[in-house]
Formats: C-alpha cells, structure tokens, sequence
C-alpha cells in the first residue's frame, strides 16, 4: 500500500522557556508517534533550511534581515511570541523549508498518491513585514510563491482550516490572483482584526462535528460557499496547500469550536478525498493546536491516519 511522504527534521524542536505556553515538544512527539504507528516505515523526508531568496518573495527584506541577525525590536518579539534564540532561527527556516518540501513531494511524478504531509507548518499569521501569533515567515506563502516563480504550478488553492484565520496569508496575495485563500475560522477567535480572504467563511462558537461537517460537503452553505467540492471546481487549481489546524477540537485551549476527534478525522479524509477525486496534488501541514504535548502529538497524526487511508483507496 502505497503511503503518501512525510517531511520531518529534528531542528522542528528547539527549548523555550520553563512554562511557555507554545507547545513546542509536539513536533517531536507527533514523528515519534508516526513511526510507532507504522506510518512512516521507510523514515522521514528531511527538509533543508528555506533559501533567503525564497523568503523574500513573500517577506521583506528588513524583517527577514533582522530576525535571523536577532535584532527585531521588543514590540517585534512580543508580537510573535517566541523569544529569539539561534535555535528558534533554525527551527523556522527548516521548517519553512519542510512545507515547501511538502509541496514538491506532493507534486512528484514519482509519487502515486499525490499526497504529501508534513509534521509542521502552517504559520499562516506571519505577514509580510512582520511576526505574529507563534509564527515567524509564512511557510504556506512561501511554497505558494516559489512554486510559482518556477513554474511549477500556474494556481494555488490554499485552504485554511485551522479554527484561526490565516491573515498574514490573506494579506500577502490580495493582489495575486494565482494563489486562492480561503479559510474557514472562528469568527470570535484571533486575530481580533481579520483579514479579507479570497473566501471567507466565519465559523459560530462552540460549532459541532456535524455542522461543521454538513458545511464542508456541501449540505449546508453560507454566502459565497457551497463546500470543497464546488469550491475546488471554482478555483480549479494545480496544488492544494491544506491547513489542518486541530485548534478546532472541543478540548483545544485556544479553540472555540467543539470538533471531536472522529470529526477531524472526518474533516481532514473529506478535503484529501476531494482534493484527490479532482487529481489535484495536495500538501498538507500540521496548523495549529494547544495543549498537552503527548495529546497534541495524537491530535495531528489524525491528518495521517486520514491521508494513508485515502492514499490506500
């Protein structure tokens, strides 16, 4: 059975301090819970750190200049959330490397499920100027624009489903018709201030598995969304990058929505089944998710479980 790549590196773990509450050790925990469970038997594919030129296609030169040199300002820093360390310069730029990896893998003639995973990314809040909410460069930004430079792909799908709307995404292609944004997100939740998506679908507090379900197939709509299946009709693209935030659990301490585990996994299966039916290529990423470590670890190998299954069908 063939199982679709995954993307992983030690460098995704690096120390924060005693008590900080970004969920660092997840990373670690997430690759070592795959193995056990047999879904990565030949290993991990390892991602080089992202080339400087390829940050500045979506990132200014001042901000990606100041990060890796350690010289943003208090207000920079503090907007993050992640105390600068050389360790934290590593982990970004190898993982900003993992997605676009991802990506590449995703589109390789070589692979026959035309599914990639990464057990990483989805640092949709990073804009173009500077740092927010845990993340750093935009590594969905990144795959998107540098696949495109290349010629790689002529239209991005970048569906965004962690429960958080992906501003900083939204915001670097307003003016880029090649790449859609379209994410689903608590309309309460942050950033207090939102974006303006390609597609724009603000989500109600405390939404359950079967409503957020009926949505995504189509059963129920809201205005300008009618579920992946038309929308990836209307976008008709080359690659889906998918955001597979596991914040929207009911147990999620940054969430506000009431997803179970059975509906991530039925979330995640529908997006990769579609994506898949309409052979388009698809790279996923982790997203976000806040918690316990050894339960976040289980919480997105969920995304996994769901690719290999579909991979298998």
């Amino acid at each position: 059975m063939p199982l679709p790549p995954l993307v992983y590196h030690p460098d995704y773990v690096t120390p924060l301090p005693p008590g900080h509450r970004f969920p660092m050790p997840k990373f670690g925990l997430l690759a070592d819970h795959l193995t056990r469970l047999g879904l990565a038997p030949h290993g991990f594919d390892a991602p080089r750190p992202v080339l400087r030129d390829d940050l500045l296609r979506v990132h200014q030169p001042e901000y990606v200049d100041a990060f890796m040199r350690g010289t943003l300002d208090r207000d920079a820093v503090r907007r993050i959330g992640l105390p600068w360390s050389r360790g934290l310069v590593s982990r970004t730029t190898r993982a900003v490397g993992g997605t676009l990896l991802t990506a590449r893998l995703a589109l390789a003639p070589g692979n026959p499920t035309g599914l990639a995973c990464h057990t990483a990314g989805g640092t949709h809040h990073a804009h173009a100027g500077f740092g927010s909410g845990f993340c750093l460069f935009n590594d969905l930004a990144v795959a998107a624009a540098t696949l495109l430079s290349e010629g790689a792909v002529d239209q991005v799908l970048i569906l965004d489903l962690d429960v958080h709307q992906g501003d900083g995404t939204a915001r670097i292609f307003a003016d880029e018709p090649r790449v859609f944004t379209c994410s689903l997100h608590g309309a309460r939740n942050f950033p207090a201030r939102k974006a303006i998506s390609d597609l724009y679908v603000p989500l109600p507090d405390g939404m359950t598995d079967d409503a957020y379900l009926r949505l995504l197939r189509g059963d129920d709509t809201m205005p300008g969304w009618r579920g992946v299946e038309w929308l990836l009709e209307q976008v008709e693209p080359d690659l889906v990058l998918y955001d597979a935030g596991v914040d929207v659990h009911i147990d999620d301490k940054l969430g506000r929505l009431a997803l179970t585990d059975a509906g991530i996994f039925e979330r995640d299966r529908h997006v990769l089944e579609r994506c898949r039916a309409h052979g388009v290529p698809t790279a996923c990423v982790i997203g976000g998710g806040y918690g316990p470590p050894p339960i976040l670890a289980r919480r997105h190998a969920i995304l996994h479980h769901a690719a290999a299954e579909v991979a298998a069908t």
